[in-house]
């Protein structure tokens, strides 16, 4: 089996340009996964913190009884 030198250099050239072409995708998925978590974490954080109240209990009887005859 004989393979051209033109072959042989056209394969690598291509070869290259893929590996190329791949490390640039990958580099820019982690640049996107990246983006994402500091815009999650930015919207984490934003989140208001919860109110402590003076005491824990719903104010009223609304949810305070359960009808067990049902």
């Amino acid at each position: 089996m004989e393979i051209s030198a033109n072959a042989a250099v056209s394969a690598a050239v291509m070869q290259q340009q893929a590996n190329t072409q791949e490390q640039v995708q990958v580099g820019m998925l982690k640049k996107a996964i990246d983006t994402q978590t500091n815009n999650a974490l930015s919207l984490i954080t934003a989140l208001p913190q919860p109110v402590a109240t003076a005491n824990s209990t719903p104010v009223g009887s609304l949810g305070q009884n359960i009808s067990t005859y049902a």
